[in-house]
């Protein structure tokens, strides 16, 4: 084709995530993106992210509901994708850290299946190795840069190359919820309750919660984040960053009031709940900080 286009270049594609994302309707709204839900269940019964408020959600979880997550199962991916390779659109798809799930793992098997028989449509799955709204910023950032032109080849190596820049720090408010789910032992979750230790924890390069500190008292874990940020974010210019909260939004809010100490008045800070899919296993007041860093 004249120009230096080709039917590569301007074959139109969709921009997919998943509900792990845990960004607001608000934001998701102004978005070109489409989600797949991860169901949960709270005491056997199942739901999605859109079948419950997080405020009923956390409430539960405070009254000692059990909470189980599932992964997404290839067949979802399949039929999703498949209806827009019909309507003639490739597809590139973020996935939830395969650190964290087997939804990326899923979404591969679904890809290989479709490549089978459609093989002229382009379906790229990016294991994101980012969790929560960690994920969400990236994927933030994709829709920006696809909305403003940026081709699905292009799009596809910036998110390689910069996945590993978005920082995730965090902490939590009760170390039960960790050790229901592995993370710490039952000696550590009690004597942390006692004691008013509040571990401090990031995701790493192959996308797993690792954690890092413990700290005596809930703002000076806090506080512990922001230097966290110093530590990390080098060079890196952050127009936009993002908290996620498990139903403390006053300890959200003085969060926000320190990036922007650090980041800058006119910093964009996206304020989400941490969705119910990683809530399960870090409970309510779950704080976590978001932002684009020399490394993790």
């Amino acid at each position: 084709m004249s120009g230096g286009f080709s039917l590569e270049n301007t074959k139109p594609y969709k921009l997919y995530s998943d509900s792990t994302c845990d960004l607001s309707k608000e934001i998701l709204n102004k978005m070109e993106v489409t989600l797949l839900q991860l169901q949960f269940e709270v005491d056997g019964k199942k739901y999605t992210a859109e079948e419950m408020s997080m405020p009923e959600f956390y409430g539960k979880m405070r009254a000692d509901a059990v909470t189980k997550t599932a992964q997404i199962p290839p067949s979802v991916y399949e039929q999703a994708f498949e209806e827009d390779i019909k309507n003639g659109y490739d597809i590139l798809y973020l996935a939830f850290s395969s650190g964290l799930s087997g939804s990326y793992a899923s979404s591969v098997i679904a890809r290989d299946s479709l490549t089978e028989k459609y093989p002229e449509a382009k379906i790229i799955c990016v294991d994101s190795l980012c969790a929560s709204t960690g994920e969400g910023l990236l994927l933030y950032y994709a829709d920006e840069k696809k909305r403003a032109g940026m081709g699905i080849d292009e799009l596809t190596s910036w998110l390689e190359e910069n996945k590993l820049h978005l920082c995730h720090v965090f902490t939590v408010d009760d170390l039960k919820y960790l050790h229901r789910g592995g993370r710490v032992s039952k000696t550590a979750a009690v004597a942390g309750s006692i004691l008013g230790i509040k571990p401090v924890l990031h995701v790493d390069n192959e996308g797993h919660l690792i954690p890092l500190a413990k700290v005596r008292g809930r703002k000076q874990s806090i506080n512990r984040l922001a230097d966290m940020i110093k530590e990390r974010v080098g060079g890196y210019e952050n127009p936009t960053v993002a908290i996620c909260h498990g139903d403390c939004i006053e300890d959200a809010e003085y969060a926000a009031r320190l990036m922007k100490g650090i980041f800058g008045k006119g910093t964009k800070v996206l304020m989400c709940y941490t969705g119910p899919v990683i809530g399960s296993h870090s409970g309510p007041g779950t704080l976590a900080l978001f932002f684009m860093g020399d490394h993790r």
